[in-house]
C-alpha cells in the first residue's frame, strides 16, 4: 500500500497525524479484557474477526476495484500503517480509523492485521473518524460536505474552527457546506461522478430545487463543461430581451415635406401628412385646450 504524504500547505494541521487528535487527558476507561499495557503507541497483532466496524463511518461509497487492488498490495508486503481500534467491553474492538485497510486484509485472507489500541470516548472516535476520512483525496464532494456538516452540528464548529481542525481552507469549508442545499436528485449526480463539484457550484446560483434540478440534467445529456453550465446558468438568470423591431424609415415627398412645415409655421402646431399615392391624413398636435380654441378660430375664419 502507498502512503501519500500531502504537501500542501494548507494540510500542515494534519501533519502530526491522527495522534494529535486523540485527547491530552485519559477519557473514561473502558472494562476490557486488553492489558493496560497493550495499550499506548505501539501496534499489536488482532484477529481481523475480533474487529466491529466503526458505527461513525461517514464514508458511505468505497470503490471495489480500489479496494481489490489495496487487498493485493497487502497480500505481496503486508499492512503498512496500523489501523486505530478502541477495546470493548466484550473483549472485541471497535474500528476507530483505517476500515479500508480492514475490509482489505479480510479480503486478502489476512488472519490479524496490525492495529493501534485507544481508550477513546464515543464524541473523540466520531471527530477522529470524520477528521482522518477528510485526509483522504478520494472523498466525493458530498461526503465532504455531511462530514463538515457532521462536525459543525456534533461538536458545535464554526466553519473557521472546523478550517482551522481539518487543514482545510475556510472558504472551501463554506463552498463543501452549499452544497448541501442541492436538491437530492443533484446531490445523488454529485456523489456518483456525473457532475462535479464546479458543476455543482454554477447549478447553486439557481433560486430554487426546481430549476437546479433541470440545469443539472442538461448539464449532464448536454455533457456540459463546468465554464459552459455556467453559462447556460447566467443566461438563465439574465435572459436577454429582444430588441424592439426598427420601423423602417418612410420617404417624404419633397412637396409634401413643404407643405407639412408650411401648415407647422402658420399653426405654430405640430402637423403630420400620411400621404399614399394622393389619399391620406392630415394630423395637427396640440398639448392643451387653448392651442386646440386657437386652431378653431383659425379653421373658421
Amino acid at each position: 500500500m502507498t502512503i501519500a504524504t500531502p504537501a500542501d500547505p494548507k494540510r500542515r494541521a494534519l501533519g502530526k497525524g491522527l495522534d494529535s487528535l486523540l485527547p491530552r487527558v485519559p477519557a473514561k476507561p473502558v472494562e476490557s479484557a486488553v492489558a493496560p499495557e497493550a495499550e499506548g503507541g505501539k501496534p499489536r497483532e488482532i484477529s481481523v474477526e475480533a474487529i466491529d466496524r466503526n458505527p461513525f463511518q461517514t464514508r458511505k461509497v468505497m470503490d471495489q476495484e480500489q479496494l481489490s487492488e489495496l487487498a493485493a498490495s497487502i497480500t505481496a508486503n503486508g499492512v503498512v500503517q496500523p489501523i486505530l481500534v478502541r477495546p470493548l467491553a466484550n473483549g472485541r474492538f471497535q474500528l476507530i480509523a483505517g476500515e479500508r485497510r480492514w475490509r482489505a486484509s479480510v479480503l486478502a485472507g489476512k488472519k490479524t492485521i496490525p492495529a493501534i489500541l485507544r481508550q477513546v470516548s464515543d464524541e473523540q472516535a466520531l471527530e477522529i473518524t470524520i477528521v482522518e476520512n477528510l485526509q483522504r483525496a478520494d472523498l466525493n464532494p458530498m461526503e465532504q460536505a455531511r462530514a463538515f456538516e457532521r462536525l459543525g452540528r456534533e461538536f458545535h464548529m464554526t466553519q473557521e474552527q472546523i478550517a482551522t481542525r481539518t487543514g482545510k481552507d475556510r472558504a472551501s469549508v463554506g463552498n463543501f457546506l452549499r452544497l448541501l442545499r442541492l436538491p437530492e436528485s443533484v446531490q445523488r449526480l454529485v456523489e456518483g461522478g456525473a457532475i462535479t463539484f464546479g458543476h455543482a457550484k454554477a447549478i447553486l446560483a439557481l433560486p430554487d430545487a426546481e430549476e437546479m434540478d433541470h440545469a443539472a440534467n442538461v448539464a449532464v445529456e448536454r455533457g456540459l463543461s463546468v465554464r459552459n453550465t455556467e453559462a447556460w446558468v447566467s443566461a438563465r438568470l439574465n435572459p436577454v430581451k429582444p430588441e424592439k423591431a426598427v420601423k423602417p424609415e418612410v420617404h417624404e415627398d419633397p412637396n409634401v415635406r413643404e407643405v407639412r412645415e408650411q401648415l407647422q409655421r402658420a399653426l405654430g402646431l405640430k402637423v403630420t401628412i400620411e400621404d399614399h399615392k394622393g389619399r391620406g391624413k392630415l394630423i395637427i398636435e396640440y398639448s392643451k385646450l387653448e392651442d386646440f380654441d386657437a386652431l378653431l378660430e383659425q379653421l373658421a375664419g
